[in-house]
């Protein structure tokens, strides 16, 4: 919505805080980037080594902190960043726009799966849980192995085709109807990311226990639950630009999307 205004959280106020962090004593900032940053690379895997090509506003922002901050690096100061994976999984704060709990909301509320693309993008996938395991991982690892490095988030069995994806959530509801498109749309992305650096140097301190069949049922079990409907899940709680374009409706955000403390 506001390409600008992405810049300036996602990378200037995050290259403001470790500055604030490191002026303030702090021994170790763990930044949360993504693995959206590798953009469309292909069919092979890709680890932190690789090009990165960031296709999206997000993407750019995450290279650009991670750079920047990385110049911060001292004897007193460890920055390490986490390269996540896309996460699925339930939480407090719910998000239906990520694809496993899209796809699974799809399933549940309207018993159809319309797939905008032919299934084939791949998508590395890590669960809500896991990825907070990791970044106490992160905190707790020794600084030699840790200091001033890119860490992929993941497993390396956690990469999936949309379609395989799909075909997790079938398995599950039987009874649902999967459409594929054949479109791509404006989401070109596809990337197979190599998680083994992480799960090597950090073994003693992260073992990731989740895999997307385990949180496919998670997620369905959380839907019944509630009975999640369609105008539920459509409708603005649960996904962000949603959420922002419902409160610029209503005043509560500026143009500019900050908030009308006015009102």
């Amino acid at each position: 919505l506001n390409p600008v205004l992405t810049q300036d959280i996602n990378y200037r106020a995050s290259l403001r805080l470790a500055r604030l962090a490191k002026k303030s004593g702090v021994e170790r900032f763990i930044f949360s980037s993504s693995c959206s940053v590798y953009g469309v690379s292909g069919q092979e895997m890709i680890d932190e080594n690789g090009v990165v090509a960031p296709a999206t506003e997000y993407a750019k922002s995450k290279v650009d902190a991670e750079k920047d901050i990385s110049g911060l690096a001292d004897t007193g100061f460890s920055p390490v960043f986490l390269r996540n994976a896309t996460v699925y999984g339930i939480s407090p704060m719910l998000r239906v726009d990520l694809v496993v709990n899209n796809l699974a909301a799809w399933a549940y509320t309207t018993g159809n799966i319309k797939v905008m693309s032919d299934g084939s993008p791949w998508r590395p996938l890590i669960h809500i849980q896991d990825i907070s395991k990791a970044f106490i991982a992160a905190l707790k690892a020794p600084k030699n192995i840790v200091h001033n490095q890119i860490f992929n988030v993941g497993q390396n069995s956690g990469n999936y085709r949309v379609r395989e994806i799909v075909e997790v959530i079938k398995s599950q509801m039987p009874e649902c109807n999967i459409e594929f498109t054949g479109e791509h749309g404006a989401d070109t992305r596809t990337y197979r990311v190599e998680f083994s650096k992480f799960n090597s140097l950090l073994k003693d301190y992260f073992k990731p226990e989740w895999n997307i069949e385990k949180g496919v049922k998670e997620v369905l079990g959380s839907y019944r639950s509630v009975d999640l409907k369609e105008g539920a899940f459509l409708g603005e709680k649960f996904t962000r630009l949603k959420r922002i374009n419902a409160l610029l409706k209503q005043k509560k955000l500026d143009k500019s999307l900050r908030w009308n403390t006015s009102r």
